[in-house]
């Protein structure tokens, strides 16, 4: 359902993305949360991440675009003019550590991302 969600030629907003993920994945692990899945959920976050940042360099299509927004994010124009012409792919690129630091997890957190391994450990604190 995720990766259904995540696809990258959907063309729909991010907030909208982050939105769906967020119904999903509250109603999910809520149903599940009985059971032991702490580690699949933390593989789960970083890998949805990755996802959601390789979304982010797909909407990202033209070059300036994209040095505009790396640079936005605090790299400096140099380093940026340097990655924007890079001819990895979208997803290996979501694993860079360029898009990594420029992109965080907090930023993500910011933007409305569930972190699923802290909604799971809420949920298991209060049963």
């Amino acid at each position: 359902e995720l990766k259904r969600i995540t696809k990258r030629n959907r063309g729909v907003s991010l907030d909208k993305i982050l939105q769906e993920i967020k119904q999903k994945m509250q109603g999910w692990i809520q149903y599940y949360s009985i059971g032991k899945m702490k580690i699949f959920l933390q593989h789960l976050d970083e890998w949805l991440r990755s996802r959601i940042r390789q979304y982010i360099w797909k909407q990202w299509k033209n070059i300036g675009t994209r040095f505009k927004a790396l640079v936005r994010l605090g790299m400096s124009r140099k380093e940026a003019k340097i990655y924007v012409n890079t001819r990895k792919g979208y997803w290996r690129n979501a694993h860079s550590k360029t898009l990594c630091i420029s992109i965080t997890n907090k930023r993500l957190t910011q933007r409305g991302l569930l972190n699923m391994s802290q909604l799971y450990q809420s949920i298991q604190a209060k049963a």
